[in-house]
């Protein structure tokens, strides 16, 4: 693993960014363990240090979040990675612009079925219980076939948001198993925090949330974790810092002193020194509530699959810092756009291009901290050995309208368009 960007050579905060007085930063999130960056921010002085008070606000839903930061109410937010981009492209309820110069983490999510679901695809698809990601994805397309067969109801699935890499990253797992997500399945949206709880109630039969809601459910003896984010694609952003472009243009001392603040927390965040520390502040019901035993062991990566108490370690399942895990890459903001198009979200265009990409802000990245290590932000995702897709394509920004046609599964509207153009 190479080094995080605190261990490279870069430009030290300004002296007169710590000497401008404190700042009230008012910052909205999830109760969600990929807001540790944040909430170590706060708590373990990293803001203070850098002239910051950071005021966090813990809402209840992705909308909440999006609304208020564009009603003024938050500064900056926890966002999902693609917030932004779907803000700028002004999809969903009450668009505003909103920018992302710096990304929390990578990793957190996974899929869970419910017991009695994951007992079906065992008896249809023959599954050991060792199984992979893509395996499982199989052989709940059988479950599904056998449930059309007999004209069962579909089977319903939590997501988070509809402009969520959960969503994506679900669609993309039922795909890569030969499953129609729009027609063989029900997707609704479901808060995180009561993700375990619908499950347990029957009212859905799977979800896609980040940690630690899955091993929550598979703790309670409800569900079984069949996929991980590092199974479907280990590169893949989860949660950013967003904010408006007009409070980032009329604030740049302080977007550089956040920035500088975050990237010392997600240093710390990082280091399995600080584990304990941050497991017992995250479990506290001001931030994500959560058994603080459960979350210790989300952030290390070991999990507890289902009710039958098998284990599964992931190693680096929370990269908070390392490998530039917090550099905002326009490309990877185009790979959210592109599944965008694949489910029919938004037609094709040059112009939707250029606002998806202008969503990642690097130039305000590389600005408050010195950043000059190469990267090339509008390279080819997925084609490093380690950094796979689950369905083996790789995604070249260039050729975006391509690389959809290439999916067997994907909407009829992004057909239509494809045919279109």
């Amino acid at each position: 693993m190479t080094t995080g960007i605190s261990d490279r050579k870069k430009m030290a905060a300004p002296a007169s960014m710590r000497s401008a007085g404190s700042r009230i930063v008012r910052a909205g999130f999830i109760p969600l363990v990929d807001a540790s960056v944040l909430i170590a921010a706060s708590e373990f002085g990293f803001a203070k240090r850098e002239g910051i008070t950071l005021d966090l606000a813990k809402d209840t839903s992705w909308a909440n979040v999006r609304d208020r930061l564009a009603f003024r109410m938050f500064d900056v937010a926890h966002m999902l990675s693609p917030m932004p981009v779907a803000s700028m492209l002004g999809l969903g309820s009450n668009p505003s612009p909103t920018i992302a110069p710096f990304a929390l983490n990578r990793g957190g999510n996974a899929i869970t079925v419910s017991t009695r679901l994951y007992q079906r695809m065992q008896e249809t698809g023959g599954l050991s219980g060792d199984d992979g990601a893509l395996a499982n994805a199989h052989a709940l397309a059988g479950v599904i076939a056998e449930m059309k067969a007999k004209g069962e109801p579909l089977p319903r699935f939590g997501v988070t948001y509809p402009f969520s890499s959960h969503n994506y990253e679900f669609r993309y797992w039922l795909a890569a198993g030969g499953i129609d997500p729009d027609t063989d399945t029900r997707l609704v949206v479901v808060p995180p925090p009561m993700t375990s709880d619908a499950l347990a109630a029957g009212a859905i039969d799977g979800f896609c949330v980040g940690a630690p809601w899955n091993m929550v459910a598979s703790e309670r003896g409800v569900g079984r974790i069949v996929a991980a984010k590092q199974d479907l694609w280990p590169s893949a952003p989860e949660k950013v810092v967003g904010m408006r472009p007009d409070w980032a243009e009329s604030n740049p001392e302080t977007v550089s002193r956040l920035i500088v603040a975050l990237d010392a927390a997600a240093s710390w965040c990082d280091r399995p020194e600080n584990r304990d520390a941050l497991s017992e502040v995250l479990a506290d019901q001001r931030y994500v509530g959560a058994p603080v035993d459960i979350i210790r062991r989300v952030l290390t990566g070991e999990f507890t699959i289902d009710p039958q108490g098998h284990q599964r370690i992931i190693e680096d399942y929370f990269v908070f810092h390392a490998e530039q895990a917090n550099y905002p890459k326009p490309s990877q903001a185009l790979w959210i756009y592109s599944q965008m198009v694949r489910w029919g979200q938004i037609a094709p265009s040059k112009a939707a291009e250029k606002l998806a990409a202008s969503a990642y802000r690097p130039d305000l990245y590389r600005t408050a901290l010195g950043f000059k290590d190469a990267v090339d932000d509008f390279g080819a995702e997925g084609v490093a050995e380690n950094d796979r897709f689950i369905d083996g394509f790789a995604f070249d920004p260039a050729s975006i309208e391509t690389y959809v046609e290439r999916f067997p599964v994907r909407s009829r509207a992004a057909s239509s368009a494809s045919d279109e153009t």
